[in-house]
């Protein structure tokens, strides 16, 4: 009896979002992607099953919405269905303003990252995405995750709220408030708070 689920099902998108050069969406029932590399960071996450991966040689592996995994530019991987039922995965493809190349041999240390936080943030964005309005969320989000990245590759910590972040964040407020017909971007709103 042939089963009328597809073998595999992908969608992919360039969002007006600076920062993300493309989102990924697939379900891949029966596949294995050759040894290749990538120009940007791959930002992946798995809402179902199992992926096996090379990454620069060695053998890792993912299951499920545990995980995180995050590929660097220009570092050969390979990637493989490990059940009959294949995985789904969202990926985002982050430039170089996210996060720069010279945090690559971090990454390649560690690309199977286990953060709740991190992987709650990442869902959002994609939810963000699908839904895009102004970008302002998408933007938002991104840099929360940037964040969390950065803290991941031990590139700098997290701040601890203080003074200064509640006179930000009065001021980011006050300058929203003020442009709300004309709209503003997070890059510009950064800029103009410095």
């Amino acid at each position: 009896m042939a089963s009328d689920r597809p073998r595999s099902s992908i969608n992919a998108w360039r969002p007006p979002v600076p920062g993300i050069a493309e989102v990924f969406h697939a379900h891949f029932t029966d596949h294995a992607y050759p040894a290749h590399t990538h120009d940007t960071w791959d930002l992946m996450i798995l809402d179902e099953g199992s992926v096996d991966f090379a990454l620069d040689r060695r053998r890792h592996g993912a299951t499920g919405s545990d995980s995180v995994l995050l590929l660097p530019p220009g570092v050969p991987h390979d990637g493989r269905t490990v059940t009959a039922s294949g995985f789904r995965k969202r990926n985002l493809y982050l430039d170089d303003s996210v996060l720069p190349q010279r945090l690559a041999d971090r990454a390649v240390d560690t690309p199977v990252l286990s953060d709740g936080l991190l992987r709650c943030r990442i869902e959002q964005l994609h939810a963000a995405l699908l839904h895009i309005g102004d970008g302002f969320e998408a933007e938002s989000r991104l840099s929360f995750i940037r964040e969390r990245l950065h803290f991941h590759l031990a590139a700098l910590q997290p701040r601890v709220p203080g003074r200064e972040t509640n006179r930000l964040a009065a001021e980011l407020r006050d300058l929203l408030d003020s442009r709300i017909h004309a709209g503003l971007s997070l890059r510009e709103a950064a800029t103009e708070l410095e």
